[in-house]
């Protein structure tokens, strides 16, 4: 069996590869489980975020990782599914089963939903926002989740402008006293 830190590692790119899928990085990957082409949370840093102090969840993480393995052990159980005992149960059970004990763990009334959603959602910012790293830095790297939605490198001038109006009509016109970095006087 791989060591605590591997453990950790394999399950919380296991469970984030649940959130946002994405394809495998190798062959023998067992964390990530080829369910969707393209790169998913894995690629875009969720493990990053998740060890970011700044989350407040880092302390947690040992706690979530050894319940999550409980959880996958007692799920293989009772649908009598053996487990690669190579592997963290979590991390050994098929995509369509990591994503049904998620959404057990995610359902209203789960008595641990509030830590499994908090994790679900620092997952899914990875992906979305890469609040973990500079915006810039993160397109310049072809951040996928950022380059999926069409966030594209700042102007020469380090100014970020968008051309086409997201509603695809100029909503307002720009204020007089707004100063040339584009902050209100």
């Amino acid at each position: 069996m791989a060591s605590e830190e591997e453990v950790q590692v394999l399950t919380l790119e296991a469970y984030a590869d649940t959130i946002v899928p994405g394809e495998k990085r190798y062959p023998d990957d067992h964390a990530v489980a080829g369910a969707a082409p393209g790169p998913g949370a894995v690629a875009a840093g969720a493990l990053e975020l998740l060890n970011y102090d700044a989350t407040g969840i880092t302390a947690g993480l040992p706690y979530l990782v050894q319940s999550l393995n409980d959880h996958a052990k007692s799920y293989a159980g009772e649908v009598e599914l053996e487990l690669d005992s190579d592997l963290p149960p979590f991390v050994a059970l098929p995509y369509g089963h990591r994503r049904a004990l998620v959404t057990r763990l995610t359902k209203p009334g789960h008595p641990e939903k509030e830590g499994w959603v908090s994790l679900a959602l620092f997952c899914n910012m990875a992906f979305d926002t890469a609040p973990h790293r500079h915006t810039k830095e993160a397109l310049e790297n072809g951040h996928p989740g950022l380059l999926a939605l069409g966030y594209r490198l700042p102007d020469a001038d380090g100014l970020w402008r968008f051309p086409k109006f997201s509603y695809g009509r100029k909503l307002a016109d720009l204020h007089p006293d707004t100063t040339p970095s584009g902050s209100p006087a």
